[in-house]
């Protein structure tokens, strides 16, 4: 199997590289130095400037809590590492993308098994919006990866969670028993803060965790009834203390941080508002446009601070005002994000529509088959299923485009990869019906 997976991370590594190539050639025969401009050249901004040592701000009036800095300081490393060429950073971004194919293998064993983890982590090295994704000045590759590092930790501490529908008072006695598991519940709460510093989204992830955790667990002790349900329970409890513990050790510097720049203790930016209004205002179409920010310049009379509040009054008063607007911009922002096909027109080629396509919709059927067929096994689903269900809850709010459910997809894969093989092992085991006479079979020799 170890063989197996090489080869599929080989593949994945190649097929990036390629991308990284590709995109950079294009790029500089056309002159130009990103494909998706606007938050490309953002975050190229904040990486120079961290690799050169200088204030973490961007654009005029300064704004110092704008973005989140874990992807601006994988581009100071890419600088720091193969200076100011673009390049290096397609090329690092591509092993981060095997790394995450290689981390949906894992992800996959734990879930399931071996066979599901590698056929998960071949689609996730041949699909082509993650190939395709990898090499651009953006932060969904690296999201993807540290995401995978949580969910990973959240598979592990959750190992004890009964199936439902059949008994398994062994794993969840053994579960209760383990003190190293305050240690995996605390490494837990860090590796999604780690996931938030490159995108902040994820922050909720950690206390929905936990209240699944200690309501499972609790499901389970009254359905099995085996030890002390208080002394379980109360190390359920504490288990949940470590993760959100963990989260907070490792948001306290960017915290901190905040609190001494603009004077309030921010743990993650002060562009919700904006990013908030982009989507819920009157001229709103489910697409991001910015230019209401421009006009406004509220920066010129308000902070940092303000000013993201006053965006998040707004964006709340036209819910207010206009709920069916609402709410109708909220059905179109999620059928713009799970759109089988790209949004963007620099996107709608028609072949490339195809190819996307004609990878996304089969995977997500099968996803749906292997969800049906396990839907007793309530880690699998939160943890393949729970993402997309989270993101999808989001973008209805903010705005909506593929790249935004591209990290949803890597652990989704692993159902899609269940379901081919339920799929094909039904097939093979599938009695063949004889179509020849059995007059004329008896008289064969």
């Amino acid at each position: 199997m170890k063989q197996k997976v090489f080869w599929v991370l080989l593949l994945a590594l190649g097929l990036r590289i390629g991308a990284a190539l590709s995109v950079h050639t294009y790029l500089e025969s056309a002159g130009r130095d990103f494909l998706i401009a606007g938050d490309a050249a953002g975050y190229w901004e904040l990486g120079q400037k961290l690799a050169a040592g200088e204030d973490y701000s961007i654009y005029t009036p300064p704004r110092r809590a704008m973005r989140m800095p874990g992807y601006p300081l994988f581009l100071a490393a890419s600088i720091k590492l193969g200076g100011h060429r673009l390049l290096p950073a397609r090329l690092w971004q591509a092993c981060v993308g095997t790394s995450a194919c290689w981390m949906v293998y894992f992800l996959g064993a734990l879930l399931i098994d071996e066979r599901t983890g590698l056929l998960a982590a071949f689609l996730a090295a041949v699909s082509p919006t993650f190939v395709g994704f990898s090499p651009l000045i953006l932060s969904e590759t690296l999201f993807a990866a540290t995401l995978l590092v949580s969910l990973i930790l959240m598979a592990k501490l959750g190992a004890g969670w009964p199936l439902l529908g059949s008994e398994n008072p062994e794993a969840v006695a053994a579960a209760t028993r383990s003190g190293w598991r305050l240690w995996l519940a605390f490494g837990t709460g860090v590796a999604v803060g780690a996931a938030c510093y490159v995108r902040p989204s994820w922050l909720l992830t950690a206390p929905l965790f936990c209240a699944t955790h200690f309501l499972m667990t609790w499901a389970g002790r009254r359905h099995y009834a085996t030890g002390s349900t208080g002394a379980v329970m109360t190390a359920k409890a504490l288990e949940c203390v470590f993760v959100i513990g963990g989260l907070a050790a490792a948001l306290a510097p960017w915290t901190i941080r905040n609190s001494q720049v603009t004077g309030h203790a921010i743990p993650t930016t002060l562009w919700v508002g904006p990013s908030l209004y982009d989507g819920l205002h009157p001229g709103a179409t489910g697409d991001s446009d910015m230019k209401f920010f421009e006009n406004d310049n509220l920066l010129a009379t308000m902070t940092e601070y303000e000013m993201d509040h006053e965006y998040r009054r707004r964006s709340w008063e036209f819910v207010r005002e206009n709920p069916g607007r609402a709410i109708q911009l909220g059905l179109i922002k999620v059928g713009r994000l799970w759109k089988p096909w790209p949004n963007a027109d620099q996107f709608r080629q028609w072949w490339l529509c195809l190819i996307v396509a004609a990878f996304f919709i089969p995977t997500v059927g099968f996803a749906m088959f292997a969800a049906v067929r396990r839907r007793g096994d309530v880690r699998c689903l939160l943890l393949t299923v729970g993402p997309v269900i989270y993101f999808t809850a989001i973008h209805s709010v903010f705005v909506g485009s593929l790249r935004y459910r591209l990290p949803a997809e890597y652990p989704l894969l692993i159902l899609s990869a269940a379901g081919c093989l339920a799929a094909y092992d039904w097939f093979r085991r599938r009695p063949v019906t004889s179509t020849t006479p059995a007059s004329e079979s008896g008289g064969r020799s």
